[in-house]
């Protein structure tokens, strides 16, 4: 399927690897020029290298800080951008207990305010173009809790208020935000998750891995390609209609109708 997005201009942020490198992966083989950021220069230059290699497209790197004030404004002066995809890796696991304030605004910091910032810096041009795609990377915790991401619950909760009520004031302008939630993916989040079950319970990471695999219906984790593959149809001329939903990636593993 062509997407009809060749030639527009897309920030991906943490795309040196994961999900958010699946995400520039697929809209790069749409023809969408790119600008990736990362704090690692060294694997964001790789991953870069990669994508103009196959795909020949135009690849700008910005090795920053996302979540930093200093950080988005040296991403955003690569601007401007028809496509937004916000990313940012999650705070650690723990119990409630184990939180001070400072853990919570540093999660609130990371993955909600710097979301919304970015999203605010973007959408007037977006508007006055008549055209724009946001998707912003978020979490199934925001439709059923995970009990040791309590501070990933918080914040990308109020995300998901913001771009609720948000999304529905910009439509009328051509542009569209949506959530991507994903499950468990073959990342590094997902390693540094099972390497603490591992820890904890003094099993083998094979053992791990295969318990949380027989909890997805689909038997497996899934794989940043085919998240960025559904990212960039987000961002295609053909999802001009979807406004403001959070859609699961996850296998079948959150147990809910709606």
């Amino acid at each position: 399927m062509d997407l009809g997005i060749r030639g527009k201009r897309a920030l991906v942020c943490a795309s040196s690897k994961g999900l958010g490198l699946g995400c520039a992966e697929a809209l790069a083989a749409a023809g969408v020029d790119l600008v990736m950021n990362a704090r690692g220069a060294g694997a964001l230059e790789a991953a870069a290298a990669a994508i103009r290699a196959k795909h020949g497209v135009d690849v700008v790197t910005v090795a920053a800080d996302i979540t930093s004030e200093a950080g988005r404004a040296a991403v955003l002066a690569k601007g401007p951008f028809d496509i937004l995809v916000t990313n940012a890796g999650g705070p650690p696991p723990g119990m409630w207990s184990d939180w001070a304030r400072d853990d919570f605004i540093k999660a609130l910091d990371a993955n909600m305010l710097t979301p919304i910032a970015l999203m605010q810096a973007v959408l007037p041009g977006m508007m006055a173009k008549g055209w724009g795609r946001v998707v912003n990377i978020t979490s199934v915790s925001v439709k059923a809790p995970v009990p040791v991401l309590g501070l990933s619950n918080s914040a990308r909760a109020g995300l998901t208020g913001f771009v609720a009520g948000t999304s529905r004031q910009v439509a009328g302008k051509g542009v569209t935000i949506n959530n991507l939630l994903p499950g468990i993916h073959a990342t590094d989040r997902a390693i540094a998750l099972d390497g603490a079950v591992v820890k904890a319970r003094g099993i083998s990471m094979e053992d791990a891995i295969a318990e949380r695999s027989a909890t997805i219906p689909a038997g497996r984790y899934g794989t940043a390609a085919e998240f960025g593959a559904a990212c960039a149809f987000l961002c295609s001329q053909h999802a001009g209609f979807i406004v403001g939903q959070n859609i699961l990636l996850d296998g079948g593993a959150t147990n809910t109708t709606m």
